[in-house]
């Protein structure tokens, strides 16, 4: 059968040309494993995973940086000794892992639900208007900054929200622009 020039060829469905090195009876595989990707892609840009992920990182982070602040709380020698007394070497490790641990868990809370926030509005904005741009970011840090300044008044709400914007447009300006020939 003849091609003609600039039409794209046709063919049934799971009947397409394999990729080389794949045999005939590695179909069935080949089709199974696009399956499973075509599941993990609708997963991965449904806002609720995006939701999700952002706060499973956001509490992995904040519970990292508590982590590596609580090693400067114990620095000084003379608070140890007054904070301590009395206390064996084990009692007193284990009062440690345990600030260390309550400061982990309240940090990474925190990060985790500003993370969440954050990126399921911002995925709910980006799904309602059909753009990825700049706009997105700056919208949902306006709107993430004022939900969480909403419990200290109207003027804190708008100055969460505008700090929040300001630092997620500056951010995604950052992670989104050209590098340089130079580097």
């Amino acid at each position: 059968m003849p091609q003609l020039p600039l039409v794209a060829p046709l063919y049934p469905a799971g009947r397409e040309p394999l990729p080389p090195g794949i045999s005939e009876d590695d179909r069935e595989q080949l089709m199974q494993a696009k399956k499973y990707q075509s599941w993990m892609t609708m997963g991965m840009e449904s806002c609720v995973a995006k939701t999700v992920m952002a706060g499973v990182g956001g509490f992995g982070i904040g519970a990292f940086f508590s982590l590596m602040s609580a090693s400067f709380a114990y620095e000084d020698p003379y608070l140890r000794q007054q904070s301590q007394v009395g206390l064996s070497n084990t009692q007193k490790a284990r009062e440690i892992f345990k600030d260390m641990g309550k400061g982990m868990w309240r940090t990474g809370k925190g990060f985790g639900k500003v993370g969440a926030l954050f990126a399921g509005i911002e995925c709910v904005i980006e799904a309602y208007r059909a753009k990825n741009d700049i706009v997105n970011p700056v919208a949902a840090g306006f709107v993430a900054g004022g939900i969480l300044a909403r419990n200290s008044g109207p003027k804190a709400v708008i100055g969460g929200g505008l700090a929040f914007a300001a630092f997620s447009g500056v951010i995604d300006l950052f992670l989104h622009r050209e590098s340089s020939e130079d580097d």
